[in-house]
Formats: C-alpha cells, sequence, structure tokens
C-alpha cells in the first residue's frame, strides 16, 4: 500500500493541466493506451446476441443499477429468457418508472430492491430485504447471478460517503459488502445448479488501462492530502482498476467452492454515467468515446453471466462485444489482490 501524507490540499498544485489530469512520465510509461483504443474504437459489430441466452427460468438475478443504461439492458434481456430479476437500486420512484417499462416490453415484471452502495448499512439492509424477498415468495433460498453493474463516474472530489471517496465506495466497497454478504446464498445456489456454478459478474472498464502507474494508492481512498493530489478521473480509473483486481481475488478465493468472478469492460458507450462532468472540453472528449448503444454495453456481462461457456470465465476479464480480453497486468498482482480484499474487509469493520 501507499503511504501519503495528510497535508491539507490547498498546499498542492493543482491536479490539472488545461483542464485534463497532470501525469508523470512514470504515469505515461505505465498506462496502456492500445488496448484503450482499440476497445474504444476498433470492436466492430457484435458477433454474440440476447437470442443465445438459453431459458433462465428458475433462475434468481441481482442487477445493481438495473434502473438505466446498461443494467437496463441487462435486465430486460434477463427478463426476456424468465429470470426472475431484482433491480437493485437508490431511488424506487425511478425503479419503479423503469419496471413498468420493462413490463410493457417483455411482459414480465421485475423487483425493486433499495440499494444504495454509498451506504453500507443500506447494503447489509437489503441483502435482509432481497432474503426476505425470495422466502416469503415460496421460492427457494438462492441467487444464480449477480450481476455488480451500478456505478458513478466523475463525481466533484467534494462529494464524499463518511469520508471516503464516493466513486470507490460506490463502486468498489459497496460492491465488495454486497458480494460478501450475498455468498453463502450465491455458494448454496451453486450446489443445486447443474454445472454446479454461481456468477458473480463484475462490470469495469476500459478506463483501467490509464490508470496512473500506482494504480491502487490507498491513501486516496479516504479523503485527506494524497487524495487532493490525485483528480475525479484518477478516481475513477482508480475504481474500475479496483474492480478486476477484486474480481480476480474473488475468484481465487471462491473458484473451487463453485463461484465465477468475472470483470468486464462493457464498452465506450452512450450512457448518463458522465453527467456530473460539466467542464466543456471533457465533455467533447467523453463525447469523442461515447459512441456505441448502450444496449450492446449489456451483451458482454449477459455473455458472462447467462452462457453455457460463462461457466469457464472464473478469473477472466472480457471485452466488447463478448470476447475474452487482457486486462493491464498489474490487476492480477496475486499480493495487491489480498491487500484490498484485506483493505476492505478493515474499513466495513469500521462503518458497521
Amino acid at each position: 500500500m501507499s503511504s501519503g501524507n495528510d497535508d491539507l490540499p490547498n498546499r498542492h498544485p493543482s491536479p490539472y493541466f488545461l483542464g485534463f489530469p497532470r501525469f508523470a512520465w512514470r504515469d505515461f510509461r505505465a498506462i496502456s493506451l492500445w488496448p484503450f483504443l482499440e476497445q474504444a474504437y476498433f470492436c466492430g459489430r457484435p458477433t454474440w446476441s440476447t437470442t443465445q441466452i438459453p431459458d433462465l427460468a428458475g433462475k434468481v438475478v441481482i442487477v445493481t443499477g438495473g434502473n438505466t443504461g446498461v443494467g437496463m439492458h441487462t435486465a430486460k434481456a434477463l427478463l426476456e429468457h424468465n429470470a426472475k430479476v431484482y433491480i437493485a437500486c437508490r431511488n424506487q420512484q425511478k425503479a419503479e418508472v423503469t419496471i413498468t417499462e420493462l413490463h410493457s416490453m417483455t411482459g414480465k415484471h421485475a423487483s425493486f430492491l433499495k440499494l444504495d452502495l454509498a451506504n453500507l448499512h443500506s447494503v447489509r439492509e437489503a441483502t435482509k430485504e432481497f432474503i426476505r424477498c425470495i422466502l416469503s415468495s415460496c421460492k427457494e433460498n438462492r441467487l444464480d447471478i449477480l450481476f455488480n453493474n451500478g456505478g458513478v463516474m466523475a463525481t466533484p472530489m467534494e462529494e464524499l460517503s463518511a469520508g471516503y471517496d464516493l466513486q470507490f465506495y460506490t463502486n468498489v466497497l459497496g460492491h465488495f459488502y454486497l458480494t460478501t454478504l450475498l455468498l453463502p446464498t450465491l455458494l448454496s445456489t451453486s450446489k443445486t445448479n447443474q454445472d454446479g456454478k454461481a456468477r458473480v459478474v463484475n462490470t469495469a472498464s476500459s478506463a483501467h488501462y490509464v490508470a496512473r502507474a500506482d494504480p491502487l494508492n490507498f491513501d486516496t481512498f479516504i479523503d485527506g492530502g494524497a487524495r487532493w493530489k490525485y483528480t475525479t478521473e484518477d478516481m475513477y480509473c482508480q475504481s474500475k482498476f479496483a474492480n478486476i483486481v477484486f474480481s480476480n481475488e474473488l475468484a481465487r478465493r471462491y473458484g473451487d467452492h463453485g463461484i465465477v468472478s468475472t470483470s468486464l469492460n462493457p464498452g465506450n458507450l452512450k450512457t448518463n454515467l458522465s453527467g456530473h462532468v460539466i467542464h466543456w472540453p471533457k465533455k467533447l472528449f467523453l463525447a469523442l468515446l461515447q459512441i456505441y448503444p448502450a444496449e450492446w454495453g449489456a451483451l458482454t456481462q449477459l455473455w458472462a453471466g447467462t452462457s453455457p461457456e460463462g461457466a469457464e470465465f472464473n478469473g477472466k476479464f472480457l471485452i466488447p462485444w463478448a470476447r475474452e480480453g487482457k486486462a493491464r497486468k498489474e490487476t492480477e498482482d496475486v499480493q495487491l489482490g489480498r491487500e484490498l480484499w484485506t483493505w476492505m474487509e478493515e474499513q466495513v469493520a469500521k462503518l458497521i
């Protein structure tokens, strides 16, 4: 883990130059620019489609952030193939609108699960409510697929949650706690499935390729001097890098027990994920990157979560559109995976 200091933010020079993050030479050397560009502009058209999803009758699925964007299209395809779908998100009103729209499109009802990933108490209550829901509906206590899809991007550095960086808390720590609370249900479900598997699909991003040379600076996860040397873009890249590191560590710890943990880049998509960006140069830059329809972004995670071959994707990183790829090599660092897991366990113990 990196060690920083607790200097006040205003003692540091601006981490931006002309509105974009400053990079040291070692950071430029560390990034993997070609896969970032290849997955942005040279993906081609999808060759796998939702028509190839098998019948999911009897399967129970949670999709975090399922009320909008990629999550909504993921939920739609799952409903079309007869899965029982829980849309887990913070805003019930928005979720109910999405559930109504999905019903009009599929003829199937999704269920709402109140979940604020930036609040571990909310995560715990969501898990309890999920267990109550599946028991009260006389279903077997099961969870076949967990899509860790929700997230935020480029939130202002002033936005925190309990003193933690909002992006890291939401994108990584919240999903870590949700997953670990649901592990007993996932593990028991795997024993009832024909392939002996239950799946956890972790949505990362091509942004992890352009994380800094120190891709997980633990001192920046909590507000302080080290964090204020970084930009909101740095924090997003770190969070997406951490999604992959967590996914790989989950695969190592539970792959032999029936859990298939997969991470992926959904693609550069036209969604509202960048709604926090207000400066026009960044808006223009993102507009040049966000070029594919949101429904394409659901394909890779649906492939991971539902296809027969997906049962063999434990520890793998997938890229657009429904292809195997390679994440940045540091994501495979076993020691880093252990450190991140331990750090998150420690934070959960402090916050709960």
